[in-house]
Formats: structure tokens, C-alpha cells, sequence
């Protein structure tokens, strides 16, 4: 029982947990806004629109951009440092996979290269696509 107990509480009941403690925070971080905008409404105090603007997505459109880039960069590099890896070691085994489980990091490395070539293309397309929203968000930067 005990051999069972710790897979099922770190696979089960951990991720549930996180994921109900970010919710909370989030409903929370909600609430109080809902109760200073009420109290706003019943002084008459002007609202200002930028107060329910969530911080989290705050990224403009370049940074996002760059971080499909970066994204696409990191998964690149793992899928072929995975499938030279997985190529070398098979050399000295066969490729059977009863008898060696390498080939499949030589799958995931090809699963994670065509991520990052994907991420690639999105990157470059985006970048194509949102060019003038790009130069808008830098001319507001620079006025600032």
C-alpha cells in the first residue's frame, strides 16, 4: 500500500492542489478588485480603465514574439541534442526496443525538433503579420 500511496499522492494530488491554490489566488486577487471599484462607484469617484487590465498579460506584442523565439530556440536545441544522443548510444546497441529504450529519445528528439521548427515558423509569420502593431507599440514607447 505504502508503493502506491506516494505515485498517487505526487501525481494526483499535487498537481490538483496547484492548480486549486492558483485558482483561489486568482478569485481572490478578483474579489478585492470587484470591492474597490463598488466603493469607488458609491463615492463617485471616477473609475480608471487601466485598474482591470490583468498584469499578467501586460507583454507587448514584441516581447511575446520573442518568447515564441526563445521558446522555439530551446526546444530546437533539445530535439537534436536528443537525437544525436539517441544516434550515438544506438550505435553501440541495436536498435530493438526490447533491447534498448534509445530509440525512443531519438523519437522525442524528432517529436521536439519539429516543435521548435513550428515554434520557427510561427515566430517569422508573426512577425511578418504584425509589423505595424510592432512599430505603433515602439513609436508609443519612445513618446513616453
Amino acid at each position: 500500500m505504502d508503493d502506491i500511496l506516494i505515485p498517487i499522492s505526487v501525481c494526483v494530488i499535487l498537481p490538483i492542489s496547484i492548480v486549486w491554490l492558483s485558482m483561489r489566488t486568482s478569485q481572490n486577487e478578483t474579489n478585492r478588485k470587484t470591492e474597490v471599484m463598488l466603493k469607488a462607484l458609491e463615492m463617485g469617484v471616477p473609475i480608471d480603465p487601466s485598474f482591470f487590465r490583468d498584469t499578467k498579460s501586460a507583454k507587448g506584442v514584441k516581447e511575446r514574439l520573442l518568447g515564441r523565439l526563445s521558446a522555439a530556440c530551446v526546444t530546437s536545441l533539445l530535439g537534436i541534442a536528443a537525437m544525436t544522443g539517441g544516434m550515438l548510444a544506438c550505435n553501440n546497441y541495436s536498435w530493438d526496443l526490447n533491447k534498448s529504450p534509445l530509440p525512443l529519445l531519438v523519437v522525442a528528439g524528432a517529436i521536439l525538433t519539429a516543435i521548435g521548427v513550428a515554434l520557427f515558423i510561427v515566430f517569422f509569420a508573426g512577425r511578418k503579420m504584425l509589423s505595424r502593431e510592432i512599430e505603433a507599440e515602439e513609436k508609443e514607447l519612445s513618446q513616453k
